[in-house]
């Protein structure tokens, strides 16, 4: 028996990184997955993998910037399997710009993306899940900054540290609706957008992740596959009663000094 079995999961961000990771783990435990992403290419070809693996899989081309996409990328699932049981928000933007230099343009961009997109999704979700009467999983991914972060990332700290708010407001609400809603806030993971990250704003070279490992306690950054392993455990029954937590899922520990 998978974590998973017969259920209906939308990775929202899920054609990459963190999200495919998730994506491949929630079809392992046994679950029908549709991942979204705005280029096909990718998409197409995880979701490839994952049939030829013998998993239920779908890809939804869906810019979550966009509210109305966002909503539909939900929709599309209902209409392909009939309900969503759990929801996974994975998209992300992490353009940097501090207090000083951030336009009002990539404000918005990260406002869309970090948080308008999850609260349209997660609209969508529920309203399906409570229209059916059902329970169901929503999985918030964050990041460990919305608790201050570097200074070159305001507007990106600005919009998760709502995320995390919202989390919390949801999971209250629809708590007596049996929908368990929590966070995962993650810190720096080896991916490929944080790859492309590292080389557009920081002139990393092709070190940059050896550099990075030699100077965190664990000796190596944090992993899609540890982080996507998490995810399925608060998606699924074992994780029991919990809602409206955000966990903190990183290596360096918050308030502690040397």
């Amino acid at each position: 028996m998978g974590l998973l079995d017969d259920k209906v999961v939308l990775v929202n961000g899920g054609s990459q990184g963190v999200g495919a990771a998730i994506a491949r783990a929630a079809v392992r435990e046994g679950a029908t997955v549709a991942v979204t992403g705005r280029r096909p290419e990718p998409g197409e070809a995880l979701v490839a993998e994952l049939s030829a693996a013998g998993g239920k899989a779908l890809y939804v081309q869906a810019d979550l910037s966009d509210a109305e996409q966002a909503k539909n990328s939900v929709a599309e699932v209902v209409d392909a399997y009939g309900r969503i049981d759990c929801l996974v928000n994975s998209a992300g933007l992490t353009s940097r710009g501090t207090l000083l230099d951030t336009t009002p343009e990539l404000f918005d961009a990260h406002i869309a993306i970090n948080l308008k997109g999850p609260f349209f999704a997660m609209q969508a979700a529920v309203c399906d899940m409570v229209a059916r009467k059902a329970p169901g999983t929503i999985v918030n991914i964050i990041t460990s900054s919305a608790h201050g972060g570097q200074p070159f990332l305001a507007p990106y700290v600005a919009a998760k540290a709502g995320l995390v708010g919202l989390t919390r407001n949801a999971a209250h609400a629809h708590r007596w609706d049996r929908i368990r809603i929590n966070g995962l806030n993650i810190g720096w993971t080896a991916t490929e957008g944080e790859d492309a990250t590292q080389r557009a704003f920081h002139d990393a070279g092709d070190d940059w992740r050896e550099q990075a490992a030699a100077r965190l306690p664990m000796g190596k950054l944090g992993q899609p596959d540890e982080i996507a392993d998490f995810v399925v455990l608060l998606l699924s029954d074992r994780s029991g009663v919990v809602t409206g937590s955000v966990i903190d899922w990183d290596q360096n520990v918050l308030g502690g000094l040397d």
